[in-house]
C-alpha cells in the first residue's frame, strides 16, 4: 500500500512551511519555466510570461480558494465549521475551476497591459501555457498527499492510500485504504500534458485550441476521478457539483473546439 506521510510540515524557529504549499510553488515555478520557453519558441519576448504570472497566480489562488469556499460552505459556516479556516490555504482547499477562471482572466488583462503591440494574441500565449499548467495540477496534487486529504472509495490492492482513522470519513472508519484519487489526477495531468505536447494535430489547428484542448482533457479525467472520491461535496440530481462543471467544461470545449475545425487555421508555431 502507499502509506500516509507522518507530517505535513517542517518548523524552522519561527517559520513554519507547509508541504502543500511547496508544492503549490514548485508547481507555479514549473508551469512559468515551462510556459516561458514555449512562449518564446512561437515568437514571444522572454520574461512576459514571469510578468502575467505575478498577477494571474495570486488570482489564481484566490479564484481557487473562492471556488472551494463556495461549493463547501458547510465546512466553514455549518454547525461546528469555522469561518476563519476559509482563510488557512495551507491546510488544502483550492478548486481548480476557480483558480482557472479566475486565473485566466487576469492573465488576459496583464498580458494586454505588458503586450501592448498585440503582435502576439493571447490565444497563442495561452496555448504556450497549457501544458505548463498541467505539469503544475499535477505538481500540486501531490500536496493532497501530504495533507492526506482527497482520497477516494476503500480500495484493497498493493497502490492503495493507507489512511489513519482520524483522516477517514463518517462511515468509513472499518476501512483501512482507499483509492488515492489525487494520485490518479496527477497522473492523468502528466498523459495530458504529453498528449498535448506530442500530438501533432495541435500544431495544425487554430490558436487558442490548445488551451481550449486542454480545458477538454483535464474535464475528461476529472469526471471518473470525481466519481471515485467520498469527502462532502454539494449534489445536484445525486451527483457532485465537480461532476457537473466537469460535464458542462467538457461539452463547451469540445463545441468550441468543433467549431473551430471548419475554420481556417493560425496555427501558434510554438515549438514544443
Amino acid at each position: 500500500m502507499i502509506p500516509s506521510p507522518s507530517q505535513s510540515l517542517i518548523e524552522l524557529g519561527p517559520i513554519t512551511i507547509h508541504f502543500y504549499a511547496l508544492c503549490i510553488i514548485t508547481g507555479v515555478a514549473a508551469a512559468v519555466f515551462i510556459g516561458n520557453k514555449r512562449y518564446v519558441n512561437s515568437g514571444g519576448a522572454s520574461g512576459v510570461v514571469g510578468d502575467v504570472a505575478i498577477y494571474a497566480v495570486p488570482a489564481g489562488i484566490i479564484g481557487g480558494r473562492l471556488y472551494h469556499v463556495a461549493t463547501s460552505p458547510q465546512r466553514y459556516f455549518g454547525e461546528g465549521g469555522k469561518p476563519i479556516d476559509a482563510l488557512y490555504i495551507w491546510q488544502g482547499g483550492l478548486g481548480i475551476w476557480g483558480a482557472i477562471s479566475l486565473g485566466t482572466l487576469i492573465a488576459f488583462l496583464a498580458y494586454r497591459r505588458i503586450n501592448k503591440n498585440q503582435e502576439i494574441s493571447f490565444s497563442i500565449f495561452a496555448d504556450a501555457l497549457a501544458p505548463g499548467l498541467l505539469i503544475a495540477q499535477a505538481i500540486g496534487r501531490i500536496g493532497n498527499w501530504f495533507n492526506i486529504e482527497l482520497f477516494g472509495r476503500p480500495l484493497d490492492t498493493f497502490w492503495a492510500l493507507q489512511v489513519p482513522l482520524r483522516y477517514r470519513p463518517s462511515g468509513y472508519s472499518q476501512f483501512e485504504t482507499f483509492h488515492p484519487t489525487f494520485l490518479y489526477e496527477s497522473i492523468w495531468c502528466l498523459i495530458a500534458a504529453l498528449v498535448i505536447v506530442k500530438w501533432k494535430i495541435f500544431k495544425k489547428l487554430r490558436s487558442g485550441s490548445v488551451f481550449i484542448s486542454y480545458v477538454a482533457l483535464y474535464s475528461l479525467g476529472r469526471l471518473w476521478i470525481e466519481s471515485l472520491r467520498i469527502d462532502d461535496a454539494n449534489l445536484i440530481l445525486g451527483l457532485r457539483l465537480n461532476i457537473w462543471t466537469s460535464l458542462f467544461l467538457l461539452g463547451f470545449s469540445l463545441l468550441l473546439l468543433w467549431k473551430r475545425s471548419f475554420q481556417r487555421p493560425t496555427a501558434s508555431k510554438i515549438k514544443n
